[in-house]
């Protein structure tokens, strides 16, 4: 089998020639500093890895270092970025947003690994009515992803996002407002923090439409805020559920098969992870790195009515002896990927880990074969 068909064959929920391997996505900051400056696709292939590509343009996101803040800019929502400081190790940059009917601010920070926010967008309730009325939705221009995809090839698969700072609709949220005060809000007023979501899932579903078509393998959703390491299976099923479920028909219709990512936390959630459609559940974060189960306890309870992808330690099994490593991918194939429909992936972002790591990693999912 090539990658492609070795990762598409494990999505569909079935046994490729052999256990499909990955990472989650391939950091500029590892390329830079340990691989030379070559592209993610480049360092699949010589690592010995199944290539999944994540496609960035046109998706908004703030967390990525490179981010352009003005590229969805128009006449109503002009956002104006004041770099504060662009030492690459300490980058601090103030927004402020003008629409017609008011002025919205932001801040963030970052390093050259990654990008957080440091003022939230949403201060007061009536603030998301700018945001219903003027945040702009772009229209993904398929040229790229086309481009792209047929540079991929047979070496893997091309992933996508929805439009957004994260492509769910609380994890969005949850990037536009102080987490601890969105919980709360749940309790406080419940009905304003649906109508915040059903605001940018309207918007979401108009970008979904303009998704059709696209040469996309899988389309990631959900976020780390939906975990429930940080918030209540309770909350989960009213905050998230209805939501993710709406996005994927959407997806689904549009011809997109969705992989659900919750960083792990998965623990009194499995249910509502498979009841809103999804094909395939990530991160499979193990307990080590912040999960609150293993990656078998959630296969034991979704048996094989989705497809699993993760389980591996980033850091204390890539980072540790080779042995480990052997152990740990053993481990996940015989007890996650044993029926099928398991890609065996990092648990997240990793940024210092050593190549030789990443080629036993490679190697030994390699060995295990159906």
């Amino acid at each position: 089998m090539t990658s492609k068909e070795r990762l598409l064959c494990a999505l569909n929920r079935e046994k490729p020639d052999r256990l499909p391997a990955t990472v989650h996505q391939w950091q500029g900051y590892h390329l830079d500093k340990y691989m030379a400056g070559i592209s993610d696709m480049e360092a699949f292939s010589t690592v010995g890895l199944d290539a999944q590509i994540q496609y960035f343009e046109d998706m908004a996101q703030f967390w990525l270092v490179d981010a352009d803040f003005t590229k969805l800019n128009t006449k109503e929502w002009k956002d104006e970025p004041e770099t504060i400081s662009s030492d690459p190790a300490n980058r601090i940059t103030h927004h402020r947003i003008t629409t017609p009917k008011g002025v919205l601010t932001y801040r963030t920070a970052g390093n050259r690994k990654t990008t957080w926010i440091t003022e939230y967008l949403v201060k007061k309730d009536e603030d998301i009515e700018l945001i219903r009325k003027y945040m702009p939705v772009p229209a993904l221009d398929h040229g790229p992803v086309s481009a792209q995809y047929d540079e991929i090839g047979d070496n893997g698969i091309l992933r996508g996002f929805v439009w957004g700072d994260q492509a769910s609709c609380w994890q969005h949220a949850a990037c536009l407002m102080d987490i601890n005060d969105l919980i709360l809000a749940t309790f406080d007023k419940p009905g304003w923090v649906h109508e915040f979501l059903t605001i940018l899932l309207d918007k979401k579903l108009r970008f979904i439409e303009s998704m059709k078509g696209a040469k996309f393998d899988l389309i990631e959703t959900g976020g780390g805020a939906a975990s429930s390491t940080l918030i209540s299976p309770d909350l989960h099923k009213e905050f998230c559920l209805p939501y993710d479920r709406r996005m994927h028909d959407a997806l689904h219709g549009a011809g997109f098969p969705v992989t659900y990512h919750t960083c792990g936390g998965t623990f009194g959630i499995e249910e509502y992870i498979v009841e809103n459609g999804a094909d395939a559940s990530e991160t499979l974060a193990p307990v080590s790195v912040g999960g609150n189960q293993e990656p078998w306890e959630f296969k034991g309870k979704v048996g094989n009515r989705i497809a699993c992808i993760g389980g591996i330690d980033q850091f204390s099994t890539l980072e540790a002896g080779d042995q480990v490593i052997r152990d740990a991918v053993t481990e996940l194939f015989e007890k996650v990927g044993y029926e099928g429909g398991y890609i065996m992936s990092c648990s997240d972002h990793f940024f210092d880990t050593p190549l030789k790591k990443l080629e036993v990693y490679a190697q030994a999912a390699r060995e295990c074969v159906y």
